[in-house]
């Protein structure tokens, strides 16, 4: 019985971290879509207290907070984000922006970048907002 609880723990461990580079991986590939449009990158996987943000960029004066989506495909990979995510999104970019000279009054968008199990990207701008 011990042996199997400590392979499925195992299993479990081993899932999540081939999660977590997938994720890193992904984030990399989103991360270079947009340096080849020459939008920098400010922070990667910024936390606040509302939550964490995968890609912080700039474009200007703009802001752009990125979640960043792997799956299979483009579709899969838009469905894993869920409106609480968004809203901890959300929050966590507010505090982002109040360590901007302009605070909230920054500009900003929200975007999502996707990535399919090929490694190619789908970037959807303003994809979260408020409703």
């Amino acid at each position: 019985m011990q042996i199997e609880q400590d392979h499925r723990h195992r299993s479990r461990v081993d899932r999540g971290r081939v999660g977590y580079q997938a994720g890193l991986a992904a984030e990399d590939i989103v991360e270079r879509d947009y340096a080849r449009r020459g939008i920098a990158v400010c922070a990667r996987r910024w936390r606040g207290q509302g939550g964490e943000i995968d890609l912080v960029l700039r474009d200007g004066d703009e802001l752009i907070f990125v979640e960043v989506k792997k799956s299979r495909s483009f579709d899969s990979a838009a469905r894993h984000l869920t409106p609480r995510q968004a809203a901890r999104i959300l929050a966590a970019a507010a505090e982002f922006a109040g360590t901007e000279p302009l605070g909230e009054l920054t500009p900003m968008r929200f975007d999502v970048g996707l990535v399919n199990q090929s490694g190619q990207v789908r970037i959807l701008e303003n994809a979260i907002g408020h409703d």
